[in-house]
């Protein structure tokens, strides 16, 4: 029997202060600190805690070659748990979930930090609005009592700066973008707008073909090497003429089909997917945008930016839906406070292959603002608008 490491990991020295009555109680200090090691791995979503003896055992294990079980008890021992826990693999294991993860991870070229960065922060479960609840993080006075005051809103001015004119500006699509927390429950959005929205935006504007086999998409957005490795996931919620579900929407041919794995709870769902954002999981439409990471690192093979670059498609995609909701009098957001793993388990995507990186939505405002809105400029909500 043989094994190996698995392709990337990073091992963390954690510390974790517990209060101690019996420290206090003898004179020390009423807080302990203690310390324990923590691997993360980029194939499994489970953080592994190891004693500091079977930590160097993983170190010198090579993540390439296969090595023989050593004939020591106590190594042995050691290595049989960490194949347990998946750190360590298995010679001619090509079925069990670390194995096969693993192999993925090492045929689709990711950057190791990079894998282990995504892997890693993805939420599950989490409602983010009850958290800040609890831990009374809602209002910016709140922040300031438990935080202090903010950095400066800006660096202090230097001298012998140039004065620039200020011009009459002709966008005012640009002055009225304003995230939207109120939607309007009331009113259906046609399916000519979604159609519309989604042309602006996600759909390709020409397909070149450079070489055969090699086509790029021209988009009204920017993408790293012109890959737009980004899919786009439709949530209709109130749509005219479309079912209430998850779509994929199909940036070529400009069409919607049902995703093949569907939510369980559709109603549901928006809020799950939002981390508990009710003012986001409102929206008439949401758009899951994942990742195919295969079409990125096809170029920018473990690349270090390569995983930049991704973030930096789903800004642009982003600020382009703001762009083309404003146009049309509807309000936009964008938030990351998602819960990535209940996203890809709802649609059946391995987060390593097709990941949930952000999730856009738009739909008609609300006529009243319920929900508070940072607009300091006051050029969407008038005086007698809010509540």
């Amino acid at each position: 029997m043989r094994f190996r490491r698995c392709h990337s990991m990073v091992v963390l020295p954690f510390e974790e202060a517990t209060l101690s009555l019996d420290s206090l109680a003898s004179g020390g200090a009423c807080v302990e600190f203690h310390k324990s090691i923590r691997v993360y791995a980029a194939h499994i979503d489970k953080v592994c805690t190891l004693e500091a003896r079977a930590c160097m055992l993983l170190l010198n294990c090579s993540a390439e070659d296969w090595q023989p079980l050593p004939a020591d008890g106590q190594a042995s021992a050691d290595v049989m748990t960490l194949i347990k826990s998946g750190l360590l693999l298995l010679e001619g294991d090509v079925s069990s979930p670390p194995a096969c993860s693993d192999q993925r991870i090492r045929t689709a070229h990711w950057s190791p930090l990079a894998a282990i960065y995504h892997r890693h922060t993805r939420w599950e479960g989490v409602d983010s609005a009850v958290e800040m609840e609890r831990r009374k993080m809602v209002t910016a006075r709140d922040l300031v009592r438990q935080l202090g005051v903010p950095p400066a809103e800006a660096p202090a001015r230097r001298p012998a700066a140039i004065a620039l004119p200020r011009l009459d500006s002709d966008e005012a699509e640009l002055q009225v973008r304003v995230t939207c927390r109120n939607f309007d429950q009331d009113r259906a959005l046609p399916l000519h707008v979604l159609a519309a929205m989604l042309q602006d935006v996600v759909m390709a504007q020409a397909v070149v073909e450079s070489e055969p086999g090699i086509r790029f998409l021209k988009k009204n957005v920017p993408s790293g090497g012109g890959l737009h490795p980004m899919e786009a996931y439709i949530i209709a919620r109130d749509v005219e003429g479309l079912s209430p579900a998850v779509y994929h929407y199909h940036a070529v041919a400009h069409e919607l089909t049902l995703a093949p794995a569907q939510p369980e709870e559709m109603e549901s769902f928006p809020l799950r997917l939002c981390a508990g954002q009710d003012w986001f999981a409102g929206a008439h439409v949401l758009v899951v945008l994942a990742c195919r990471f295969e079409r990125n690192f096809w170029k920018y093979r473990r690349h270090a930016k390569a995983y930049r670059a991704v973030t930096l498609d789903a800004g642009h995609i982003s600020q382009a839906f703001y762009a083309a909701a404003t146009r049309r009098g509807l309000g936009a957001f964008v938030t990351a406070a998602i819960n990535e793993v209940d996203a890809e388990e709802a649609l059946g995507l391995d987060p390593m292959q097709e990941g949930v990186i952000a999730v856009c939505g738009f739909g008609w405002r609300a006529p009243l603002m319920t929900m508070a809105e940072l607009d300091p400029a006051g050029h969407v909500w008038k005086l007698g608008q809010a509540i």
